[in-house]
């Protein structure tokens, strides 16, 4: 599986971006696809996740109802939406996915549940 994401560029904080990844290879044997951001100096941390069958979403507590997460399962894309932007949204997001069996959890939260990434865009927000 290959994931390809673009959308990142520079942004005044309160602006809008969306992100697209788009998924290719088996991806039917995939979970669905969550995004990740790893801002300077610090860890990588989960931001969103989507199903590919019900297409069930969950979002990291921290984003405060900014971000949204949608799908086309007939392209094989995931969009994320990222609305009201902050400073402190300025990262390098990463769009992941990992096999169906591989994991028991419903949504996945864990960098160890995903191990198919794409090659991380970067955000800056400036205030």
């Amino acid at each position: 599986v290959q994931l390809q994401a673009c959308g990142g560029g520079l942004v005044q904080a309160g602006d809008s971006l969306r992100f697209s990844c788009v998924a290719s290879g088996r991806t039917g044997s995939t979970y669905g696809m969550g995004w990740f951001r790893q801002a300077p100096g610090k860890e990588r941390e989960f931001v969103a996740t989507i199903r590919w069958d019900a297409g069930g979403r969950y979002y990291a507590d921290s984003l405060e109802g900014r971000f949204t997460i949608s799908k086309d399962n007939a392209k094989n894309t995931v969009y994320l939406q990222m609305s009201r932007l902050k400073s402190e949204d300025t990262a390098v997001y990463y769009c992941a996915s990992g096999d169906k069996g591989s994991s028991t959890s419903y949504y996945r939260m864990s960098l160890k549940d995903y191990v198919y990434w794409g090659q991380g865009t970067l955000v800056t927000v400036s205030s």
